[in-house]
């Protein structure tokens, strides 16, 4: 699949600009840290750990900072790290994926490694694209500013990341080695939000090119502001990733109280930069003692409403179970699904006694209900009705403004320790929004589906080619005296009709012009 970088011609001038100001007035970086093939061993299925590769300590005849990083964070950080209050960048590599595209500036942090690849490693395009198979022996964290721009499955990284068979595990892998990468969300976040799941394991910048640039500069100063103790506490029980995500939402702008922090404005699957308050992130990062460093909160399905085999092509409606992130597609007929979550996993670092509470993020109020079954909230049963897509106010920070649209549930769930709360963990659904979907009320009162338009081609609907299908026609439900559904009546928009029992005919997904289609043969 071609990955390219994200031209945005109106911000390239400037940034070109900015770059050469910085590289003119910033004193030489670090010594990069070279990657070799030698370097990596296996660890499982397209994973390697590069165990050969070591760290130099920082160099202290550099300044810590450069003389472009902001007043406020460098008025806090530049007295604490001369004093050994904050850890500085001892143990902490800078991963540039997109060869320098929109690469941190060198004389931001000089103090700060930053890695580069072998020969062998950049032919086999191992320093490029999407993180995710290579795990180092440190803190990281990183960017690529690239996303697949052509052909029929054209996304941005994290959507690729999200619907490939291996981007989960690897992404949640990642966050649990203590690596934390930014891409933009190209495309991805503009008229409609196009994202099957919300998760902690990065973070996604509103935009294209270079708009990833201004949270690695303050997720370099958070982790340069932790104390070292806290520091090490974190690193060792691999607590960095998501100790950092919680700062970052926790200081985003119009986040004030720990209400905000509970609410959907801490919480978007796409961040702005506008609203990174680095200054803000250090200061907490520095008062974090090690005492009081939250846990990271596991998820896992005790009762599953989504089936394995669900719709008229009999997939799977699990788009992937992970730690801090489970995301369900919803396939199947129900006007609700029920869901039993567990965070019985969840251990503090430090011992101490936890609770938990389960917000919704995304999605209508009136339409999910979460019931905690037990006193701390350790677990949770989740009821959601089936959600008809639904627009947001106007856009920001988008090209073309007006309305986003929306499709997908998602609910945080977070540990309290007593002093601080945990990054979030998410359970998402995604709804077929490409689908025209009517539910009325039965005999027995409770909404059930009547009729499906799965036509998308015909109506020019857009979806995701890796995750759903169109089909030429409209299903009627049918069902019998006592409410079973039994069937369907076609029309197909060639103007044909015809019954289908439910479970006779063979349906096959075929290629309709480099988009995934349906089609039916009955028996």
């Amino acid at each position: 699949m071609p990955m390219a970088p994200l031209p945005r011609r109106d911000v390239m001038l400037r940034s070109a600009l900015a770059l050469f100001l910085v590289l003119a007035a910033s004193p030489a970086p670090a010594a990069e840290v070279m990657l070799e093939h030698t370097d990596l061993v296996p660890i499982g299925k397209g994973a390697w750990f590069a165990s050969g590769l070591t760290l130099p300590d920082p160099d202290p005849a550099l300044p810590a900072l450069g003389p472009n990083v902001p007043p406020e964070v460098a008025r806090q950080l530049t007295p604490r790290i001369a004093r050994g209050e904050a850890q500085g960048f001892s143990g902490v590599l800078y991963d540039n994926r997109d060869r320098a595209h929109s690469a941190l500036a060198p004389g931001w942090f000089p103090r700060l490694a930053r890695l580069s690849y072998g020969p062998e490693l950049k032919t086999k395009g191992a320093d490029y694209g999407l993180a995710g198979g290579l795990v180092f022996p440190a803190v990281v964290f990183g960017n690529s500013s690239t996303a697949v721009t052509g052909g029929p499955i054209a996304r941005s990284l994290p959507r690729l990341a999200m619907t490939s068979g291996h981007g989960p595990a690897a992404s949640a892998r990642l966050y649990r080695n203590n690596h934390l990468y930014v891409y933009p969300e190209h495309n991805d976040h503009d008229a409609s939000d196009r994202f099957p799941a919300n998760w902690p394991y990065m973070v996604i910048s509103q935009g294209s090119s270079y708009t990833d640039r201004v949270f690695l500069e303050a997720i370099g100063a958070t982790l340069a502001a932790f104390p070292p103790e806290t520091f090490e506490l974190m690193r060792k029980r691999k607590l960095v990733a998501p100790t950092v995500q919680m700062i970052l939402r926790r200081n985003l702008a119009g986040v004030r109280r720990t209400e905000d922090y509970l609410s959907a404005a801490a919480h978007p699957v796409v961040m702005r930069g506008k609203d990174i308050r680095a200054g803000l992130m250090v200061a907490q990062a520095a008062a974090l003692s090690a005492d009081a460093v939250p846990p990271v909160t596991r998820l896992s399905m005790l009762e599953d409403g989504f089936r394995s085999t669900a719709g008229l092509a009999g997939q799977s409606e699990v788009l992937f179970d992970t730690p801090q992130a489970l995301a369900r597609i919803w396939r199947g007929p129900e006007a609700r699904r029920e869901m039993v979550v567990s965070t019985v996993g969840t251990v503090d670092p430090n011992g101490r006694d936890l609770t938990f509470s389960w917000h919704l993020i995304q999605g209508d109020p009136a339409r999910v209900q979460i019931e905690p079954l037990d006193a701390a909230g350790r677990t949770a049963r989740l009821r959601i009705d089936w959600h008809d897509p639904w627009e947001t106010t106007a856009m920001q920070d988008t090209r073309e403004p007006g309305p986003r649209q929306l499709s997908r549930v998602d609910i945080a769930v977070f540990a309290d320790n007593g002093v601080n709360l945990s990054a979030p963990s998410f359970i998402s659904v995604d709804f077929p929004e490409h689908q025209t979907r009517r539910y009325a009320p039965g005999p027995d009162g409770q909404d059930r589906l009547v009729s499906v338009d799965y036509d998308a081609l015909g109506r020019k609907a857009p979806y995701d080619p890796l995750l759903f299908w169109s089909a030429p026609w409209t299903d009627t439900a049918l069902y019998s005296a006592d409410g079973a559904l039994t069937g369907w009546e076609r029309q197909h928009g060639d103007g044909r009709e015809e019954r289908v029992e439910l479970g006779t005919g063979r349906y096959t997904i075929e290629d309709s012009g480099g988009q995934p289609a349906l089609s039916f043969t009955p028996d």
